[in-house]
């Protein structure tokens, strides 16, 4: 059993505060059992966060940070024929346009029907299928883009942008691939097809979120990955999100009490088991290894507080 937890920590002082107050009994036994073994660290402003990192490592995927194949995974799985095609996931959004920069909301804010998915989706295919691209919808949240130039082309996760400003991660770097140019083209026509529409004025009539630009994550070739090999609880993610930190503590609490209970289980009757805590730097491994009685004494002497292996991520 390999058990991978996304947003485990942040960098924030009030994640901080809210982790050394944690009561985590499940975790802290995990802990004193398990070693440490893989990490993976990188500068928390990388495209792609340790959870993807973490999980493109486990089903054994090849691909680059903000290249890996994410869209074309959950193309498939909404039984859209992906075949040889490289894919990006393309997310209907709100930006938030304040007085100092952009921010992406929440696309789940936007409590999108099908119905309007698909009339905003339709208002924006013809966009897309005059620059070559073939379009298809998967759910009210996913549509999906497939062309060449989406091969190798790096874009931020979803998870990296959500809540903060979308300046840094749309800047096109000397360097970049052509296919990056055409995206925050298409991105800037797209608001101005769907500033007009009927859609948006209902809405805006209602009080309810515009849909007024896109985010493109996750591109690349579809590639096979073993989902039974890894068990993902994304029970931390919205709160965390939200910058909602008693619920963050909450949801915290529902980990260590359901999955991380069972995780102990297991390991408690010997079976192989692994469990990776991701925060917004780094994914940390840890692994029951064959110990001495000794090596299983002096670790449970010496193992590290949930809270700082957690304040670390």
């Amino acid at each position: 059993m390999h058990l991978l937890i996304p947003f485990a920590s942040a960098l924030s002082d009030a994640a901080s505060q809210v982790v050394h107050d944690l009561n985590l009994p499940n975790l802290s036994w995990l802990l004193s059992r398990l070693t440490p073994t893989a990490r993976d660290e990188a500068d928390p402003f990388t495209p792609s966060p340790p959870h993807e990192r973490a999980l493109a490592a486990a089903w054994g995927w090849q691909g680059d940070a903000g290249a890996l194949p994410f869209a074309a995974r959950a193309a498939h799985a909404d039984g859209i024929e992906v075949r040889d095609r490289a894919w990006g996931l393309i997310t209907p959004v709100h930006w938030h346009v304040g007085r100092d920069h952009v921010t992406l909301v929440d696309p789940a804010a936007l409590a999108l029907t099908e119905a309007e998915s698909r009339a905003a989706f339709d208002v924006v295919r013809e966009l897309f299928e005059s620059e070559g691209f073939t379009l298809a919808w998967g759910a009210p949240l996913r549509w999906y883009a497939a062309h060449e130039s989406l091969v190798d082309l790096p874009c931020a996760s979803l998870d990296r942008v959500i809540g903060r400003n979308v300046e840094r991660w749309m800047r096109v770097e000397a360097g970049a691939p052509p296919g990056a140019k055409l995206i925050r083209r298409l991105q800037s026509e797209v608001q101005l097809l769907l500033y007009p529409h009927a859609l948006n004025t209902e809405r805006e009539a209602r009080e309810a979120l515009t849909i007024n630009s896109f985010w493109l994550s996750g591109c690349g070739r579809y590639q096979l990955g073993d989902q039974a090999r890894v068990q993902v609880d994304d029970a931390l993610r919205d709160a965390l999100l939200a910058d909602d930190w008693a619920a963050w503590a909450e949801a915290w609490h529902g980990v260590d009490a359901g999955s991380l209970a069972r995780l102990r289980e297991s390991a408690a009757r010997g079976e192989p088991v692994r469990l990776t805590l991701c925060g917004e730097r780094s994914a940390q491994r840890f692994e029951a290894l064959p110990q001495s009685i000794a090596q299983r004494l002096k670790g449970r002497w010496n193992s590290s507080p949930p809270h700082t292996v957690l304040e670390a991520l």
